[in-house]
């Protein structure tokens, strides 16, 4: 199985599956004399990790994230420097249970990638979906942990802005309470907060499940990253964001609300500041134009479908051919959009840093 590396300068390659021993990632191209704490890491980590409110899976994993290659350590003996060799991580698996997934080994989900996996390999690891579980997005936080330290003054920030026909009251909106311990969804509006909880209770003691909208921000992004023909920023913010599981949409700046405008409502006007940069009059385009950045906030959102395992019998097939009603067991997010939230930061932090890297390696100078 190829194509498990992303990246071109700021490269990442994750391994291990949901239910091996560990997973984790390579990071490769990273300059050296990037200075991060291993909390640092672990706090992007424990943001996607499971089990932490009644709303998403009970798998209990830690996830605590070792770091085994790639860094020295500061005469402070907390502070880690990369020394620009390839930097090696790996979050050890302590709570699966495949005998969950015993009655569906020869047995298709339907809109999972059990049957895409079993037609092009002609096997597939049906213990949590192996390398297509979510689990396997651990490792990409870790990664962009470290790349949001890449950039100077880079800083990525994320909120789940719809669950199902739930939407926020973008008058509400409060960056701080992200991180409150008494919001569980990533939602920048605490009023959704009840909204969205009485919405997934329903939804999870039906046995079902239901999709959610991402929002992702960069800020501190500097003008002139990416390029204008095959090397797009915004093109490879989609290509990021659409790799994450069970995304199916992913929109830049406006996105699709740009068809109901007019020329002159969707023109990020301009104007001279008093110190000599020019100033955007709003930022319709997310920050990205011709492929390139503005210097704006990149601003991007992404669709995650309802999740495919749930306790509702579906109609399907096995591996024999033969028609079964398929009910999965085991723990799974009734949204799985939720812990999408620090995934498409991790997505952004590392395209952007890939994009910096070359750009500097483009023309030369730094930005």
């Amino acid at each position: 199985m190829s194509h498990n590396t992303f990246g071109h300068l700021f490269r990442v390659t994750t391994w291990g599956e949901s239910h091996g021993p560990a997973l984790g990632c390579v990071v490769d191209g990273c300059p050296p004399g990037i200075r991060f704490t291993q909390a640092e890491i672990q706090h992007q980590l424990d943001r996607r990790k499971p089990g932490q409110s009644r709303f998403v899976t009970q798998r209990r994993e830690p996830d605590e994230v070792r770091i085994l290659s790639g860094v020295l350590m500061d005469e402070d003996g907390e502070t880690l420097v990369t020394t620009g060799t390839p930097i090696s991580m790996m979050i050890e698996n302590v709570d699966p249970r495949s005998k969950d997934y015993g009655e569906i080994a020869r047995q298709f989900r339907p809109g999972h990638a059990d049957y895409t996996y079993d037609v092009k390999y002609g096997i597939r690891d049906y213990r949590g979906g192996g390398r297509a579980s979510a689990r396997e997005t651990a490792a990409r936080v870790a990664a962009g942990a470290i790349a949001r330290k890449v950039v100077p003054g880079l800083v990525v920030r994320g909120a789940l802005v719809a669950m199902g026909d739930k939407e926020i009251d973008r008058a509400n909106w409060d960056w701080d309470f992200i991180e409150d311990a008494e919001n569980p969804f990533f939602t920048p509006d605490r009023q959704a907060v009840p909204r969205f909880a009485d919405y997934l209770d329903e939804i999870r003691k039906a046995g079902s499940s239901i999709g959610a909208l991402i929002e992702v921000v960069a800020e501190g992004v500097p003008p002139g990253l990416g390029a204008p023909v095959y090397a797009k920023l915004d093109q490879d913010i989609a290509s990021s964001l659409m790799s994450i599981n069970a995304v199916k949409g992913v929109e830049i700046g406006d996105g699709f609300e740009t068809v109901r405008m007019t020329g002159e409502e969707n023109a990020d006007e301009m104007r001279m500041g008093n110190d000599g940069k020019p100033i955007f009059l709003s930022n319709h385009a997310g920050g990205i134009l011709g492929g390139i950045s503005t210097g704006q906030p990149v601003v991007a959102r992404f669709a995650v479908k309802p999740t495919s395992s749930i306790l509702t019998p579906r109609l399907s097939i096995d591996k024999d051919g033969r028609q079964v009603d398929v009910r999965t067991k085991g723990r799974h997010d009734p949204c799985v959009g939720i812990r999408a939230v620090p995934i498409g930061e991790a997505m952004l932090a590392c395209t952007i840093a890939d994009h910096y890297l070359r750009h500097r390696g483009q023309t030369g100078r730094g930005v």
